[in-house]
């Protein structure tokens, strides 16, 4: 089976010898492939609603990976038990979201050696949950698909130290190692923001002023960034 570039890369940072728990599996994709290529040796693939998890069990008995991995109806990871996986997959949902499913799953916190999040949305949000509760960001990617730019995180209980606005908006690490597709992003998010700075220079109200605020803003946090790349 073929996995989409975001899929792919996703599945890419999941280590060898891996028992995983793939958290809203939708179609099953993720632990399929996985346990397919012998990554994992086992999976949990996990979805609140029992459409996508129907979808997922077809897809897992086409395959003839029954015995391998399991399906479960969960509500995040709150039907997960401590021990029964060591790496979680949260991928393609929105960023509070991902911070409520990590709140919620507090009781495997300790059990679980890595996480692997891909948040849509609200990234900064992200990383500032992750550095207020003890996880340490020790790898990050991106990848374009179909046109919509992606993040994939991989976690580990620890501390950190972001530091800086931008940090928290594009990743001290992507930044750090000069990623490519991060800087394809930004140069695209500079062009964008600085033809509505033009839109707004040509109106005068107080409503204009406080949006041309918040534009200088985030210009000012996208070149800080392509500075160090």
């Amino acid at each position: 089976m073929k996995l989409s570039r975001r899929l792919e890369l996703v599945a890419s940072f999941v280590e060898p010898g891996s028992r995983i728990a793939d958290v809203g599996t939708d179609h099953g994709y993720v632990p399929i492939w996985l346990v397919k290529q012998n990554t994992a040796v086992s999976a949990i693939a996990m979805d609140v609603r029992p459409g996508p998890l129907e979808r997922a069990q077809k897809h897992i008995k086409l395959h003839g990976l029954e015995e391998r991995i399991e399906t479960r109806l969960s509500d995040g990871v709150s039907k997960l038990n401590s021990g029964e996986a060591d790496t979680v997959v949260i991928a393609g949902m929105g960023g509070e979201l991902v911070i409520h499913i990590l709140e919620e799953g507090r009781h495997v916190w300790d059990s679980v050696k890595t996480w692997i999040l891909s948040p849509q949305s609200e990234l900064d949000k992200v990383r500032r949950y992750l550095e207020d509760q003890g996880f340490c960001i020790i790898k990050e990617d991106m990848t374009c698909d179909e046109g919509k730019y992606y993040t994939v995180m991989k976690v580990i209980r620890g501390t950190m130290n972001l530091s800086r606005d931008s940090y928290y908006l594009y990743g001290k690490y992507l930044a750090e190692h000069k990623n490519p597709v991060l800087k394809e992003f930004l140069n695209k998010e500079k062009c964008l923001y600085q033809n509505v700075l033009k839109q707004l220079e040509l109106h005068g109200t107080e409503g204009s002023k406080s949006r041309k605020q918040e534009i200088l803003l985030q210009l000012q946090w996208i070149e800080e960034i392509l500075n160090e790349m």
